[in-house]
């Protein structure tokens, strides 16, 4: 995962392109060395390929049935809502910081 992660990342950089990598967490079931493996590739890779980095994309929203589905993973309207509200928040950053640039 990792070595793909930063290949993706590379080859848009190469391109020009803003990066902004979100993070995402094992599911606790897996147990919590392959969990905090998996939080780590995401730091590690965000950190070596020097992009922008959301530790958790579904932060604030996994785990609360109220912003989720019956099926308790996948996000519902509302925790849509929250979701792009977090990302909006660092897009915001990233256009406010080229637009200073430019």
């Amino acid at each position: 995962m990792k070595g793909n992660l930063a290949a993706i990342i590379r080859e848009a950089k190469e391109r020009k392109i803003v990066v902004i990598l979100a993070g995402m967490e094992a599911p606790p079931n897996y147990g919590p060395e392959y969990t905090a493996s998996f939080r780590r590739t995401f730091q590690d890779v965000a950190r070596e390929q020097r992009v922008l980095f959301m530790p958790f994309l579904l932060a604030n929203v996994a785990g609360d049935p109220a912003l989720n589905q019956g099926d308790g993973i996948h996000p519902n309207p509302q925790g849509a809502a929250k979701i792009a509200e977090s990302v909006w928040q660092v897009l915001r950053t990233v256009l406010d910081q080229m637009s200073a640039a430019s």
